[in-house]
């Protein structure tokens, strides 16, 4: 039995992943933990989130000192800002935990990175080289070694999933960059209220046109640049992304469908859509990626749906856990 601290558990990525391990059978949840100017702190987590009333009734630990904590934990799951999992993954590192991270804080081996997308000057170059970013289905082998798992962004991670079976299989013309269209629910935003994601105010609209930090995170990974066009919608949760691309001359549609089945037959948290496309009402709630595609003449538009909270976030670091520790893929996740 491995013994867990969530931090940041009153988010909606946190309570996600309380519901996720709450259930893993290799899995003892020791302490639920949140900042200690949280105005959550002190209180139950099934009083933030009533769904979990008799299932995870622990109260929120005030964090101050990760210390109290690196040596009583085998694992730690940092669900905070960017700049919080930045100073703390090294302390819990440093007692010999394995941490998952579903920050930005390690997710690119580049300094200059944080400074320009993050707003802050990363200090733990050593804990970047080392770092693995989880995207599951691409990163099994080394997620089996690491001791720190960078989480993929949400949007990234549908993105990614997309587009990497055809950059592999070398079917992409580069000449023209793939499109990303991708639309978010507000939960993406996290739990801390704003005017500016307040259910009420949203309306379907695109922000941070070639500005947003998720499109060099995608372009990183991906080994080619992108456009990503990033907008928020009003509905609570889920990614759809619209993705367009340029195939080479001589790529038929049998040659797409052919590089994504070989990349995802044996990957049960992808699904491929062969002939109706892909919709939010079929991944909400649930740990999957679906994709599916349409092809005319030299170009495919690729179409892939995941929940953010989930796939996006809280159960593929679950699945990287599975991963890492030799667990079933899927366990506690289906």
């Amino acid at each position: 039995m491995l013994n867990t601290l969530i931090v940041g558990a009153s988010g909606y990525a946190g309570v996600e992943l309380a519901t996720y391990l709450n259930r893993h059978p290799h899995m003892n949840i020791t302490a639920l933990a949140v900042s200690a100017q949280s105005p959550d702190a002190g209180k139950l987590l099934s009083e933030l989130h009533p769904q979990l009333k008799g299932i995870v009734d622990m109260p929120l630990q005030p964090l101050s000192d990760a210390a109290e904590y690196a040596g009583k934990v085998d694992v730690v799951f940092l669900a905070t800002a960017h700049e919080v999992s930045h100073d703390l993954a090294p302390e819990f590192l440093k007692a010999g935990c394995v941490v998952f991270d579903l920050s930005g804080a390690f997710r690119v081996n580049d300094e200059n990175f944080y400074t320009q997308y993050y707003g802050f000057t990363h200090q733990h170059q050593q804990w970047l080289d080392k770092a693995v970013y989880g995207l599951a289905e691409w990163q099994h082998d080394r997620i089996k070694e690491a001791q720190l798992i960078a989480v993929p962004g949400c949007y990234p991670t549908a993105a990614q999933l997309a587009l990497k079976p055809l950059i592999e299989a070398d079917l992409l013309n580069r000449d023209q960059w793939p499109v990303i269209n991708a639309t978010s629910g507000v939960s993406g935003a996290g739990r801390k209220a704003s005017i500016n994601t307040s259910f009420c105010e949203v309306s379907l609209q695109p922000y941070n046109l070639f500005a947003h930090r998720h499109q060099p995170e995608i372009a990183e990974h991906l080994g080619m640049p992108v456009i990503f066009n990033p907008h928020l919608g009003n509905f609570p949760r889920g990614i759809l992304e619209t993705i367009t691309c340029r195939l080479k001359a001589g790529i038929s549609r049998e040659d797409v469908a052919e590089a994504l089945h070989n990349a995802y037959h044996d990957k049960p948290l992808v699904r491929l859509h062969d002939k109706n496309l892909p919709a939010l009402k079929s991944v909400i709630g649930l740990p999957f990626c679906d994709i599916g595609f349409a092809v005319q003449g030299e170009h495919v538009i690729l179409v892939a749906a995941e929940d953010n909270l989930l796939k996006g976030a809280s159960s593929q670091a679950v699945q990287c856990l599975n991963i890492r520790f030799g667990f079933p893929e899927t366990l506690s996740l289906i």
